[in-house]
């Protein structure tokens, strides 16, 4: 997910993680000293669900909830206070944020402790679903099942003990969703015929034997009873049958459409409207364009010796949040405490972003360049507009690229943003931002569609006529502008073909436990390990239970929250999108497990060597066992008339990269495996077949001759 600077492609593998990880580091020191010693609550892997001592386990589950008539899903979240984790200084994670939510995270994984349950053999014994055979969820008697409560329909689901787990007393089990949960519905959990390591039968617990063979109920459960109702008739539809091998079921609903992505498209209605654009629902570009100033305009050599301009200045954003800026660190200001409140703009209230822009000296009045908006990497900045992969496409393929920080996560964002992990009351603030931040790219997209905008100014023009070819915007981003990328298209008003590069969905429960950025809890002074270090204390199981609890507020400003839209239904006021992820094979920083995720979170249909099903990928080289990469994924036509989203894989091949852990773990950097993050971007056949796909009429070319996509450094 990192961005890159300006040095060759193997400079930037060995530098990169390393240079964030130092200044993730130089920002602990001071966290880590001014904290205590730790006083953590008691939250715990073998806590009861309806006993007396506050329990979190299992989440997601609807007693975790309120009715609440007003809100989208009949449901808000009520999490116990006195369950939260608490971090090493004795401060709790508030609940008031969440009190808000309406239903759980799209991207939830589903955790509890099962004793006995609680090693890779007794997962075996279990024969459950796993990330290696995903067909196997289909299975008649499949022990581990997701239901939708209302259609009973499986979702594709995989099943995972947390690897990062210190004891097996600690360590939970994972029911991970293949493509996101669904907005607003309803899913009932499914645990049977669950083995031990001996292979015997896991008895249930009391508290669901209780439910489960309508004996007398406890105080505390006797509320369940309705609700129980409607889960026993849903498996009864579901053909699952009610009795002692039955070790638990509890349903969970998900969050609403309006309250994942509400802030964000309120925000993006009122700046629009500001610029006279009150019906973002015609696809027709009306009004104004953004002020902005031109700050510099440099005559450049880029690093493949072509030549071009940079254009380098500021632009005006309405500003939500109390202060903007680069390295501003408030939240949204509200007028109003209702459920569905949105963020305001105070009188006055204006900000100032950057934004570099690189022009080929191939664009003339007479062949105006395509305009394409460019998403940076991971704590990076704007500045990587320049590196060489985005200038090849500028100047080998006539476009103008443009970017902007995206603030919330971009360098200045550092410091908060470690202060913010020590702290998690301070994650709703750095969520904030990166809605902003998402706004403030919006907003320079409409400075490049707009003839009021760039194309207006001298250093957009060549003998005082346009170099722009206004007609269409374009979306570039690779990494963390991949994955920002998923958001910016889903909202944008003006973007209808965008290109996700190495991309992936939910940070919280798939990105940070799969990422060398974020190292491994044992990593001294990676986000995980700073995580881990505050939160976890000598219960692991705090980690992944922290890290869901982060998804709960992340999704509005992850991908998760929003690719629902970049599907056949897109959110109000956005034309229909299509969009090419590439992908590539074992990557250290955006796991292509996440990516697969997020192809079937939009239904895109996967290139697949040999145009044969894409649930049998064929990789070659003795990459077998991720066959069912793409499972669920139906297959690209590759005669080149296809124009709506595709995923691709681009592999740099076994003498270069291995396959990842299956497990929720990042991938070890080695002489024999080396990150491939930065290779399918670089790549000229991947570049020939982005410019193909960023155009009016775009669509997806085979540029790898029906066989694996091999990177520019593929190595047998």
């Amino acid at each position: 997910m990192l961005g890159s600077d300006r040095r060759g492609p193997a400079a930037l593998r060995d530098a990169l993680p390393v240079r964030v990880a130092a200044l993730m580091a130089a920002c602990l020191v001071g966290v880590l000293l001014s904290a205590g010693t730790p006083a953590r609550a008691a939250t715990s892997t073998s806590c009861q669900p309806y006993a007396a001592r506050p329990c979190l386990f299992p989440f997601p589950d609807n007693r975790l909830t309120s009715r609440d008539a007003h809100s989208a899903t009949g449901l808000r979240l009520n999490l116990p206070q006195s369950a939260m984790p608490v971090n090493g200084n004795g401060v709790a994670i508030s609940t008031a944020p969440y009190q808000q939510v309406d239903g759980f995270s799209p991207g939830s994984a589903i955790l509890l402790h099962i004793p006995q349950l609680d090693t890779q053999r007794a997962l075996n014994r279990t024969r459950a679903v796993t990330l290696q055979n995903m067909a196997a969820y289909r299975a008649r008697r499949a022990p581990i099942m997701v239901l939708d409560e209302q259609t009973g329909k499986r979702q594709l689901i995989y099943v995972q003990l947390d690897a990062n787990a210190t004891s097996a007393a600690t360590r939970n089990l994972m029911i991970m969703p293949g493509a996101r949960w669904q907005d607003g519905h309803t899913y009932v959990v499914v645990l049977r015929d669950l083995r031990n390591a001996a292979g015997r039968l896991i008895r249930a617990p009391s508290w669901f034997a209780r439910l489960r063979d309508k004996r007398r109920l406890l105080p505390a459960e006797r509320g369940q009873a309705h609700r129980y109702i409607r889960i026993f008739k849903a498996l009864v539809a579901a053909h699952v049958a009610i009795n002692r091998s039955l070790y638990a079921t509890w349903d969970f609903t998900v969050a609403s459409t309006r309250d994942l992505t509400g802030q964000l498209l309120a925000i993006r209605n009122s700046a629009f409207s500001q610029l006279g654009d009150t019906n973002l629902a015609n696809g027709q570009v009306q009004g104004a364009a953004p002020a902005f100033t031109v700050t510099a305009n440099t005559a450049v050599t880029w690093p493949n010796g072509a030549t071009g301009r940079q254009v380098t200045g500021l632009f005006q954003v309405p500003c939500y949040l109390q202060t903007c800026g680069d390295s501003a660190t408030t939240g949204f200001t509200f007028t109003s405490q209702g459920r569905y409140a949105t963020p305001s703009q105070t009188a006055g209230n204006v900000g100032t972003a950057d934004f570099e822009c690189d022009i080929p000296s191939t664009a003339s009045p007479t062949n105006p360049a395509r305009i394409v908006v460019y998403g940076h990497g991971l704590l990076g900045s704007m500045a990587e507009v320049a590196n060489a992969p985005a200038a090849d496409l500028a100047s080998g393929y006539n476009m103008v690229i443009c970017a902007t920080n995206w603030w919330g996560l971009a360098a200045p964002d550092q410091g908060f943003d470690t202060q913010a992990v020590a702290n998690l009351n301070l994650f709703p603030v750095m969520v904030d931002r990166l809605q902003q931040g998402v706004l403030n790219t919006l907003l320079l997209g409409r400075l490049l569609d707009n003839p009021q905008g760039f194309a207006s100014n001298p250093a957009f023009q060549q003998n005082g006529q346009s170099l722009l070819n206004t007609g269409e915007l374009f979306y570039d981003g690779n990494s963390q502008g991949g994955i920002f990328g998923g958001i910016t298209t889903a909202v944008s008003p003006d973007i209808r073909r965008a290109v996700l590069g190495v991309t992936g969905q939910d940070y919280a429960n798939f990105l940070v436990q799969r990422s060398t950025d974020f190292g491994a809890p044992t990593q001294t002074g990676s986000f995980s390990w700073l995580l881990w270090q505050t939160y976890a204390g000598d219960n692991s199981a705090r980690y992944t239970l922290t890290l869901d609890l982060m998804d709960q507020l992340w999704d509005r400003a992850d991908p998760v929250g929003y690719v629902e839209g970049l599907g056949p239904h897109p959110l109000p006021g956005t034309p229909p999108h299509s969009v090419l992820m590439d992908i590539a094979y074992g990557d250290h920083q955006v796991s292509m497990y996440s990516g697969a995720a997020e192809a079937r979170s939009i239904g895109a249909l996967a290139y697949e060597p040999g145009g044969g099903p894409a649930s049998a990928l064929t990789m070659g080289d003795g990459r077998t066992a991720n066959r069912n990469l793409f499972y669920g994924l139906q297959p690209v036509p590759l005669n080149g008339s296809y124009s709506g989203s595709v995923v691709e894989v681009w592999d740099s091949g076994p003498g270069h990269t291995l396959s990842p852990p299956f497990a929720n773990l990042p991938p070890t950097d080695s002489a024999i495996n080396v990150d491939p993050h930065e290779d399918p971007r670089l790549t000229p056949a991947a570049q020939q077949q982005i410019a193909a796909f960023l155009n009016p009429q775009g669509t997806f070319v085979n540029v790898c001759g029906g066989q694996p996509c091999h990177s520019y450094d593929y190595t047998p």
